[in-house]
């Protein structure tokens, strides 16, 4: 029997395989960044080829520093950033750009079925509300501006679909990403000719591979991805599942009471329910990992992609002391302001926006007082209010949890994550995986290879907390004046933004 399971994480701009043993332990990982193609405003797009071979180079890599044999790997599983679409063409090779989360050129098409009466029809069967970035309102888009594409289409994948298919040769939709596409029957759990019509892209249908769910086996490692990866040939290959939820039982949210923030490019806010929440105070319902459960989901890319934006356009000449990292000098200098001392607010809209769906990015208050700590001050406590309006609308529809789970890039700042405990009002608990996406996709290769019966088994041996970090009460209490501030802010541009529609 072999000893390790390996996950691969597939975000917007980055791909990451790591090795885990069947306790969680992180044996070795490898990462590699990948081009991000903006033709327009508003696009963003991948080489669909060059991420495959990207994901390959990974696993090939990690294998390598880790000094593993691929006959000692029990199986793999892929996950990735949900939404956006990687178009597989009849001719056996992409029929476009893979396009990211972040994308907004379809941004008319849920405005038109919020006017004309579609959404309010559909609702009860796709339990979620509609964004420009998911594969309903692209696919659309695509019709009406580059038919021949859509002709061509012959699956429609999320990214790690559309990995796993080149791994394996076979093609499926994993349940939790495509039930967050605005194309399928969430309530029913199945494919729906007659919700694609309305929607006008009624040719879909034939487009939309099988179902399968995240532990299930989906093919085996081909000849092909065995020589570009270093993976056995007929290694089983799981489903893999949306990373929001790869990373929701990475941090063991296994059941209802446990609430999770993920903060990366985009703010992840989730929990996990027996029934869909359809009173309209909640934005996606999809379907969870696993089965019976539907991923209560707040949702906007509002987060810590923010930061990088800042240090790459604001601080790419800052002098570091040695030994220093710039994410050390971030911190130091955000310390170094008290959350009373400063008056500047930032909106984290670079990417999109959870208030006006034209939001841009802003900072509010400054005067020539102000420096970049004050700057990074506000990008932080921004990137958490953010957090804190979704946290606010799931908690209107369940009771407060014990404590919140917290994941993504923010962690690795004690900085950040002890000001997320102060805004959000409760203790933060962290775990001690690096690459909690990859683990996620650990625990389904490893139920899929048999060794756990379910994730609440998986987690009970492969997730181990590390932390908890509790709320300053003072601190509270001045981060919800500022809150209330920053809310003011952003409902006062909402009337701008309406200007700058193209």
């Amino acid at each position: 029997m072999g000893k390790y399971v390996i996950g691969l994480d597939n975000g917007g701009t980055s791909t990451k395989a790591a090795v885990f043993d069947l306790k969680g332990k992180e044996i070795c990982s490898a990462g590699k960044q990948t081009r991000v193609i903006t033709p327009k405003s508003g696009y963003t797009e991948r080489d669909m080829e060059e991420v495959w071979l990207a994901n390959c180079e990974c696993v090939k890599k990690a294998l390598e520093k880790g000094g593993i044999d691929g006959r000692d790997v029990l199986g793999i599983a892929v996950c990735g950033h949900g939404k956006g679409l990687y178009p597989w063409g009849k001719d056996d090779k992409p029929a476009y750009n893979g396009i990211i989360s972040t994308d907004s050129r379809a941004w008319k098409y849920p405005k038109k079925w919020y006017e004309n009466g579609v959404y309010e029809e559909l609702h009860d069967q796709l339990c979620q509300e509609f964004m420009a970035c998911q594969q309903v309102a692209l696919l659309a888009w695509f019709k009406d501006h580059h038919k021949d594409v859509y002709d061509n289409i012959e699956y429609v994948f999320s990214v790690k679909d559309y990995i796993r298919f080149r791994l394996t040769g076979e093609a499926y939709s994993e349940a939790t990403d495509i039930s967050g596409s605005g194309l399928m029957d969430v309530k029913n759990a199945r494919f729906d000719q007659e919700i694609l019509d309305k929607l006008g892209i009624g040719e879909v249908y034939e487009k939309l591979a099988p179902i399968k769910y995240s532990y299930d086996v989906c093919g085996t490692i081909t000849r092909e991805a065995s020589f570009l990866t270093g993976l056995m040939e007929g290694t089983p290959v799981a489903g893999g599942m949306f990373d929001i939820d790869a990373c929701a039982v990475a941090v063991d949210v296994t059941s209802p009471e446990q609430l999770c923030t993920i903060a990366g490019t985009w703010s992840i806010n989730e929990y996990i329910s027996k029934q869909p929440v359809m009173d309209g105070s909640i934005a996606m319902n999809s379907l969870f990992a696993m089965p019976g459960y539907y991923l209560v989901e707040e949702c906007s890319a509002t987060s810590s992609g923010n930061l990088e934006w800042f240090l790459e356009n604001c601080m790419e000449n800052e002098r570091l002391p040695e030994g220093k990292s710039i994410y050390d000098a971030v911190n130091e200098k955000v310390s170094s302001v008290a959350p009373e001392e400063s008056d500047v607010y930032f909106l984290p809209f670079l990417y999109g926006s959870n208030a006006h769906p034209l939001g841009k990015g802003a900072f509010i208050g400054l005067t020539t007082f102000h420096d970049k700590a004050h700057m990074l001050r506000a990008v932080y406590e921004g990137v958490a209010y953010s957090h804190k309006t979704h946290i606010e609308r799931l908690l209107s529809s369940r009771k407060a949890p014990e404590a919140i789970r917290m994941a993504g890039g923010a962690v690795n700042s004690k900085v950040w994550v002890q000001m997320f405990a102060d805004v959000l009002g409760f203790p933060i608990e962290t775990v001690e995986a690096r690459e909690l996406g990859a683990l996620g996709c650990g625990m389904a290769a490893a139920i899929a290879a048999g060794v756990y019966k379910d994730y609440r088994e998986a987690a009970e041996n492969m997730v181990h907390i590390s932390d908890r970090i509790y709320p300053d009460a003072e601190k509270t209490a001045i981060y919800q004046k500022k809150y209330e501030k920053y809310r003011a802010v952003s409902k006062a541009l909402d009337t701008v933004w309406g200007q700058f529609e193209v």
